[in-house]
């Protein structure tokens, strides 16, 4: 295979995490433990990864970000997981919100940034930060990410729609004047888990109550969580973990993280991979949607009035 012929019909590994959004050591993992995705090597044993294997990488994405186990999806046929994405798609059209859906998509397929900034800012306007959080943004996750699957957008247009909506909740939040009150809540990922967006979410709606949020973005090793959450004196520890994210993995380190931190810092879990995983974390609230941290802090502050 000559040089040519492998930039035409292969990608490198780190040219498939950019493409798909699947984190590298997630490739890795899926090529020991169920066999896919099954790359090549270069002259200087760096994988290669045909084309065909991406598409259904996007496809696997797609899935997960909806819901579905790795380990139900990655040894599934490509024709498998078109029949279930089609099944999902008729979920996703019910939910989406269709008037944002129809003015974003063709904004993000022209790489329009302020354009698509002020159809954000003007949703923003209508509902209220949280509303906007749980009403719009979560559907929209979906849709864009569904758009982006059929090739409606590009993969340009889908970083240009995170971005901004990091830059408008950003803003929003560091808006809110209101006093900082309790509880304080330390918001993170473990390592390898470098989704964001779930952080800011949860941030954008726990704000607006007065929580007081500290955020130390993605990928903090769990010594150090435990440490600023006891230096700082934090009531919660709160983590998100994407779809993509190994639910054994986010389990065994929860309840590891639960074992390391005094009794009086309360752990909180979220996201596409905690969904079904309560049993297993017993002594860690684990939120199925965001208007659930609504609830959760409202309780908390009933059990330490």
């Amino acid at each position: 295979m000559n040089k040519t012929e492998t930039l035409d019909t292969h990608l490198g590994i780190a040219a498939v995490e950019r493409d798909t959004g699947l984190p590298k050591d997630t490739l890795r993992v899926w090529e020991r433990r169920y066999g896919f995705p099954q790359p090549s090597r270069d002259a200087h044993g760096e994988r290669l990864y045909p084309r065909e294997q991406v598409d259904k990488l996007r496809l696997i994405r797609r899935l997960l970000d909806q819901g579905k186990r790795p380990s139900k999806i990655v040894t599934a046929s490509t024709d498998e997981l078109t029949r279930m994405l089609g099944e999902e798609r008729n979920d996703i059209t019910n939910a989406a919100p269709g008037a944002a859906q129809e003015a974003l998509l063709p904004l993000l397929r022209g790489h329009n940034s302020p354009e698509v900034r002020a159809v954000l800012q003007q949703i923003l306007l209508k509902q209220g930060l949280q509303r906007f959080v749980a009403d719009t943004v979560a559907p929209l996750n979906v849709a864009v990410g569904d758009a982006w699957l059929r090739g409606e957008i590009d993969v340009p247009g889908e970083h240009l729609y995170t971005e901004q909506i990091h830059n408008l909740l950003r803003s929003a939040i560091g808006a809110r004047t209101g006093p900082l009150g309790h509880p304080r809540i330390l918001l993170t990922t473990f390592p390898n888990e470098q989704h964001s967006l779930g952080l800011l979410m949860v941030e954008a709606m726990l704000t607006p109550e007065g929580a007081h949020c500290v955020s130390l973005g993605t990928q903090t090793p769990l010594a150090d969580i435990c440490n600023t959450a006891a230096a700082g004196s934090f009531d919660i520890v709160a983590l998100s973990f994407s779809a993509a994210f190994p639910a054994r993995q986010a389990v065994d380190s929860l309840n590891e993280l639960r074992r390391l931190l005094p009794p009086r810092i309360a752990v909180w879990a979220g996201g596409a991979a905690m969904r079904g995983q309560e049993r297993k974390l017993p002594d860690v609230r684990v939120l199925a949607s965001l208007d659930q941290t609504v609830e959760a802090l409202a309780e908390w502050r009933r059990a330490h009035a």
